[in-house]
């Protein structure tokens, strides 16, 4: 009646092998560590890298605890951050003396001191918060300037159209920082190009001069249009730097402005912050715009002619140089989507991006006038340009176009994600990064696991006493249910935080809540008469089904606040939900197993010590 058969044994006892496996990376802590990664493909991290660094830190006079070459990155671990911090400088200085152009980034991280063996079998610690550990801290400097002139750049490529489709006529539009200037010849032309401007251009105020026989216009970007582009610029920054984040897996980031110009990111529970900083750093930015093929550009593209009037030089990847012309046709900011893949002709990393209508109608006009002709697709990043391709336009091209050229498999995924994610309005600037402690200072932990802790001592005592050999087994049961929620949480590599931990300790309350309605049913059985056989299968049984339909209920109420809350309620959600699973498992499936294992093999058994059993009669006590 009360006996497990050999593979529900075998059932506990592999949860127990693989929860305590999975929970051993959490008590070996953290260490300050220095990670190199590169930014650019043809820039490799290997043994040599490694070299290099070693050696830096040798002559900065600075010991490491260990340095090891972990797939493409350099980790150096330190016995603490002030050594940490000295040896970032040493590093930085010796693998990037020119700041200007860095082939490498050097983060600072914590990494877990878990053994290799641990590692290997993919064992890692759960992640801690910001409120408990800590993480990495960004200050980001937003280039407003910079911000303004994309937008002036913009509008003088809308006005161009808008004046073509008006049949206005001038000779010539340029832009001069942040100044849009048109030359006209005659002074009705002048009218005109102002009242269209007036009309469809309300963010633009315009001055205009004669200039010998001609007269030029000049507008610029209104005040109060240039604070709101700003505002524009640093809100859109912050969307995107949360896309970029989330697809990165970053746990529970917190983004905040500060000031007018500035952004503020702390990422907690991070394990590749190079990575992290390589992608917030960059400013990934799309423009199409036509090959200059003419004799003088062919000239300045070998180094024996000067840049054609209205051109620029960029390098393609392999270093051939192309003059394209400074009218943008479409930017970044057109993409609706960015996938990777692979080119069905030569099997090449590609990109296949895909634009809004907009975008598409200005793609097809283009591509209908300029067939035969070449388009470069550049990515500006860091303020600097790069030809990913130019390829011949061979015919009308539509909402959907595709990118490939000389790029690798991961370059094709880290592009398609930057352009998923969605362009900068304006360029960003890491200009302090730091490693940060507890938000709520370092006793939290302590606090917290204090709390713990002590709950489980204080309802351990208690069912050891109320119920006596019944409690100890609740109280293993209980233990086993910490083990659980633990070990899951490191396998799912959960954000842990302040509020996580009394979701731990409240956990704790309820689970105990379901052995307390097993031994109190199993205490009513034998008060009835039955015999301690049959009180302990009955008295399961029938709690069973109490017990499913009350954590269910609770159950549903934690997926409500996973589901809308945000922050420190979907932290305390989570492990709620997971408590309650484990709750279930280590409560009846796992007490179970211990009551069956004590008492399943005893036929004749005539007392169980499950505390005093008062029956309503005078006769006295059935079993102590």
């Amino acid at each position: 009646m009360n006996r497990y058969p050999a593979w529900k044994y075998a059932i506990i006892v592999v949860a127990l092998l693989m929860a305590a496996l999975y929970t051993l990376p959490n008590f070996f802590g953290e260490a300050p560590a220095v990670q190199v990664s590169s930014t650019k493909s043809t820039t490799k991290v290997d043994s040599t890298t490694m070299a290099r660094v070693e050696q830096a830190l040798k002559d900065a006079g600075i010991k490491a605890d260990a340095i090891t070459l972990e797939g493409s990155s350099v980790k150096a671990r330190f016995g603490d951050t002030d050594t940490q911090l000295k040896a970032k400088d040493a590093v930085e200085r010796a693998l990037s003396p020119d700041p200007t152009d860095t082939a490498y980034v050097v983060a600072l991280n914590l990494l877990s001191r878990s053994p290799a063996w641990l590692t290997s079998l993919h064992a890692f610690p759960m992640y801690l918060g910001l409120d408990l550990r800590g993480g990495v801290h960004f200050m980001l400097q937003v280039d407003m300037q910079a911000a303004l002139t994309k937008r002036a750049e913009s509008q003088a490529g809308d006005l161009r159209l808008s004046m073509r489709e008006k049949n206005i006529r001038h000779s010539g539009i340029s832009r001069n920082g942040q100044a849009i200037e048109i030359r006209f010849r005659d002074s009705e032309t002048l009218a005109s190009a102002k009242a269209l401007i007036q009309d469809q251009f309300q963010d633009l105020q315009t001055v205009d001069v004669p200039e010998g026989s001609e007269y030029k216009l000049t507008a610029t970007i209104k005040p109060e249009a240039a604070r709101r582009v700003q505002d524009q610029a640093l809100k859109q920054n912050m969307v995107t730097l949360h896309n970029r984040i989330n697809e990165l897996g970053v746990a529970e980031p917190v983004i905040q402005q500060q000031g007018k110009d500035r952004i503020v990111v702390q990422l907690p529970g991070v394990q590749d912050t190079a990575k992290a900083k390589d992608i917030l750093g960059r400013t990934a930015t799309l423009e199409m715009r036509l090959v200059e093929d003419g004799a003088e550009a062919r000239a300045a593209e070998n180094n024996t002619g000067p840049v054609p009037f209205g051109s620029e030089r960029f390098l393609e990847r392999n270093g051939q140089a192309v003059i394209v012309k400074k009218q943008v046709i479409l930017t970044g900011e057109s993409l609706t989507d960015a996938q990777p893949g692979f080119d069905s002709q030569n099997q090449q990393p590609k990109v296949d991006l895909t634009v809004d209508a907009k975008g598409g109608r200005i793609m097809r006009d283009t591509s209908r006038e300029n067939i035969k002709k070449r388009m470069a697709i550049l990515l500006f990043e860091k303020g600097k340009g790069e030809v990913l391709t130019a390829p011949v336009i061979q015919s009308e091209l539509g909402n959907r176009f595709q990118i490939s050229g000389s790029m690798s498999v991961t370059e094709a995924n880290d592009l398609a994600l930057l352009l998923r994610a969605g362009s900068l309005a304006a360029p960003m600037e890491i200009i302090e990064e730091r490693t940060i402690g507890p938000t709520l200072g370092a006793d939290n932990i302590s606090k917290g696991f204090h709390s713990v802790s002590w709950g489980f001592v204080v309802i351990v005592s208690f069912m050891a006493v109320y119920y006596m050999l019944f409690g100890l087994f609740s109280g293993l049961a209980l233990a086993v249910n910490l083990l659980l929620l633990v070990a899951v949480l490191s396998m799912l590599q959960a954000t842990l935080t302040l509020p996580g931990m009394a979701a731990m300790a409240l956990a704790l309350g309820m689970a105990i809540d379901s052995n307390v309605l097993i031994n109190e049913r199993v205490r009513e059985e034998l008060r009835n008469g039955a015999s301690p056989q049959a009180a302990i299968h009955t008295g399961y049984e029938r709690a069973w089904t109490t017990i499913l339909d009350s954590n269910i209920s609770t159950l549903i109420a934690g997926l409500a606040l996973l589901a809308f809350g945000s922050g420190p309620v979907r932290g305390f959600a989570v492990v709620h939900c997971i408590g309650i699973l484990t709750s279930m498992f280590s409560a009846v499936f796992f007490s179970r197993g211990l009551v069956n294992l004590w008492y399943g093999r005893q036929k004749k058994l005539k007392t169980v010590s499950i505390g005093t059993v008062w029956k309503p009669a005078a006769s006295g006590t059935v079993a102590k």
